[in-house]
């Protein structure tokens, strides 16, 4: 689970092309979504100890910095998962539609991967690759 949030969030930060599985992008959510809450314990804890205007203020720039942090990643990958399933990039932008948007972005994340290769690259799920260099010697 973490190997798949470290690629995302540290390798492919920036990579847009390509194609990203179901799991890369389940995984890394649930990472950063359990990061916010880690977060946002800490700053309650903070603003007990440091005090209530102090520890805001410091919860906030937590809060921030992670959402800066890990903002491009997100997206990358958000792109990268649209890629596997055959759609552009640019389909991100339905999520920013009223109440159809996310319902329809939440099901084309939830959507298995295509088969094979397609546009935007090979198939992530691809054995093949390995298979064929079984008996190579390097």
């Amino acid at each position: 689970m973490i190997e798949w949030y470290k690629t995302a969030m540290f390798q492919n930060y920036a990579n847009f092309n390509g194609r990203a599985r179901r799991s890369e992008y389940w995984y890394f959510r649930l990472v950063t979504t359990l990061l916010f809450f880690v977060i946002g314990f800490l700053s309650l804890m903070l603003s007990v100890v440091l005090g209530p205007t102090i520890g805001i203020s410091v919860a906030v720039g937590l809060f921030l910095l992670y959402a800066f942090a890990s903002l491009i990643p997100s997206l990358a990958v958000t792109v990268r998962r649209m890629h596997d399933i055959g759609k552009s990039g640019w389909t991100v932008l339905v999520s920013l539609i009223p109440l159809a948007g996310p319902i329809w972005m939440l099901v084309l994340l939830i959507t298995e991967g295509e088969h094979g290769e397609n546009y935007y690259g090979a198939d992530p799920k691809s054995t093949v690759e390995e298979i064929d260099e079984i008996g190579i010697n390097n």
